[in-house]
């Protein structure tokens, strides 16, 4: 019996193209993706850019909860549920390029194609370490070390240097490693990176504290040379040592927490 001959499923051109099922979008600044409450149908890939991820309360309350970057997915609960509705609204915060892919042709595709359910699977479950890390890093550590672990996400130190930054050529299929102890910035990464523009009102949703104290730390952090910021935030890779070593946090933090 003669065996069909089964040509490569190649990942990467897949999800820089569009296609049956599938078509790529842009996203202007501040524009939604999908709102909190629609229809889960489709999934998007993120080729280029950033967006955040908010819900809105009951009350009418927003929170941020995270921010997402080029190689990542955002949407993926729509494979839970045909009838479900979005749980959270994803917001472009630069200029964004991605791949909609449609539900149908989404779950397709991890069907047919094992080396996308793989790269898939592997976004699931760096999604998840880092869902956790962010977990413990809301419990147990301090206010200003938990803006400085947002800040250097959002400058990618958290990526090895093999694996593409947000202004580098279009990605490949590997997604946005979590920021933990096995990822922590190199030697030989660049010392300092530009973030986007971000508000110390949106600082402080995703960290849980108020306004004035990420202004308190983010004014230290600048004096200490940590960061540099004129419209946009530098980040310099010497703001690891906050996270590492406890003798920034000494007493001006603790003024802070007081307030």
């Amino acid at each position: 019996m003669l065996e069909l001959e089964r040509t490569n499923f190649n990942v990467a051109a897949f999800l820089a193209s569009a296609g049956l099922g599938r078509r790529i979008v842009q996203i202007a600044p501040k524009h939604a993706f999908f709102s909190q409450g629609d229809a889960a149908d489709s999934v998007f890939y993120l080729q280029k850019g950033r967006a955040r991820i908010t819900v809105v309360s009951q009350l009418g309350k927003e929170a941020t909860i995270t921010m997402v970057g080029s190689g990542e997915f955002v949407g993926e609960s729509a494979l839970a549920s045909v009838s479900g509705l979005r749980l959270a609204t994803v917001t472009a915060i630069t200029h964004c390029h991605a791949l909609k892919i449609g539900r149908d042709e989404m779950l397709r595709v991890m069907h047919e194609e094992h080396a996308f359910s793989d790269m898939f699977l592997k976004f699931l479950l760096e999604r998840s370490m880092r869902v956790q890390a962010d977990l413990v890093d809301q419990l147990f550590n301090s206010s200003e070390k938990r803006l400085a672990r947002v800040l250097l996400l959002m400058a990618e130190f958290g990526k090895p240097p093999d694996l593409p930054r947000k202004n580098d050529p279009p990605p490949g299929v590997e997604g946005n490693n979590p920021f933990t102890a096995g990822s922590l910035p190199r030697p030989e990464d660049d010392l300092s990176q530009l973030i986007p523009k971000i508000s110390q009102e949106t600082l402080a949703e995703m960290i849980g504290t108020t306004r004035s104290r990420v202004s308190f730390f983010m004014n230290r952090f600048r004096r200490l040379g940590l960061i540099e910021y004129s419209g946009r935030i530098r980040v310099h890779k010497s703001l690891l040592n906050v996270i590492l070593h406890d003798n920034l946090s000494g007493s001006l933090g603790e003024e802070a927490d007081a307030e």
